[in-house]
């Protein structure tokens, strides 16, 4: 009975503490890890949201870019932070794919370290070419690419990014043979794509979208069921002849296992707040996107469904990376 009276007061003044510390939260800056580079997707959706949550909270949300290994670098110096309330981890679907991909991450994975708070973003992939291509539509790029073996290459953020799993997918679905160039984040990849220096991306459309728009890069197909609004000339993978070709990138915030509940809560109500504000809106229409904002609980299970469903597209494709 002893035992059982101390577990219950150490279980009420674990509770106890919690929530004083959400009651005084936030009394400091609050950082983000992004774990890819400036410039890229992520990024694109994460600072509009820190700058509105920095008004909303009365305390800096600021940014800090760990990029590296497809987003696993950042999710590992990430893991490690004290889950107080004051960082959180901005990051990607390819850390459901990393599951699945890596043969050892430098976390304990996405479910068993972090604290699920809400997607924030989803966007259609899009397939980019780089305009000294005169391929007019996908199947002119596939007809070039058939008869033209390991010629054409595809850039990504990283290895086991989604660009880089999309790119396999597309591969695998239309009998090519394509050379994957994986860059440190969507950032570098499009400088280099816009230089020429890579052929194509199966990019996300948040940072393709001012391009193609521009005329610096030709939009081939977008991987979303139906097509965007962005680019309303652009037809899907399927209309292209990829019937079962429907992927969605997505963005999303974690807090560190073991933060209080209430200051999970807290955030994630401020970013639904943050998300319906009409600049905000503004901003993810210019680029494709839908916003997120579902409970905690439903991404949890968001995310497990998205480790299933990449751990089949990584073991059929016969992929594995070592860091």
């Amino acid at each position: 009975m002893t035992h059982r009276i101390a577990a219950a007061f150490a279980a009420f003044a674990l509770a106890f503490a919690g929530g004083a510390l959400a009651q005084a939260w936030p009394n400091k800056p609050i950082k983000w890890i992004n774990p890819f580079p400036a410039g890229g997707g992520t990024d694109a959706f994460a600072r509009p949201l820190a700058a509105k949550l920095t008004t909303a909270l009365g305390q800096t949300v600021f940014i800090e870019n760990l990029g590296g290994a497809g987003g696993t670098v950042g999710a590992g110096t990430a893991s490690k932070a004290a889950p107080d309330g004051y960082t959180f981890f901005v990051g990607a679907i390819h850390h459901t794919i990393a599951e699945s991909l890596y043969s050892k991450l430098p976390y304990n994975g996405i479910e068993k370290d972090f604290e699920p708070v809400t997607v924030i973003a989803y966007v259609p992939n899009v397939v980019s070419l780089h305009p000294k291509h005169d391929f007019k539509s996908l199947q002119d790029l596939i007809t070039y690419a058939k008869a033209n073996p390991g010629k054409l290459n595809f850039g990504s953020a990283g290895n086991g990014t989604s660009h880089h799993l999309v790119g396999e997918l597309f591969k695998s679905l239309s009998g090519t043979s394509l050379t994957h160039v994986p860059y440190r984040g969507a950032g570098p990849l499009m400088q280099d794509l816009l230089a020429g220096n890579v052929d194509l991306a199966f990019d996300g459309m948040g940072t393709s979208a001012p391009q193609i728009k521009a005329g610096k890069l030709r939009a081939l197909a977008v991987t979303s069921e139906s097509r965007s609004p962005v680019a309303p000339n652009v037809p899907t993978m399927v209309e292209s002849g990829f019937p079962t070709f429907k992927v969605t990138t997505w963005y999303g915030v974690w807090a560190i296992k073991g933060t209080p509940k209430e200051i999970v809560d807290r955030m994630h109500a401020e970013l639904v707040k943050a998300m319906a504000l009409p600049d905000v809106k503004g901003i993810w229409d210019m680029q494709g996107a839908t916003a997120g904002g579902q409970s905690p609980a439903d991404f949890a299970k968001f995310i497990r469904g998205e480790i299933e469903t990449w751990g089949k597209v990584v073991k059929q494709a016969n992929l594995k990376i070592d860091l």
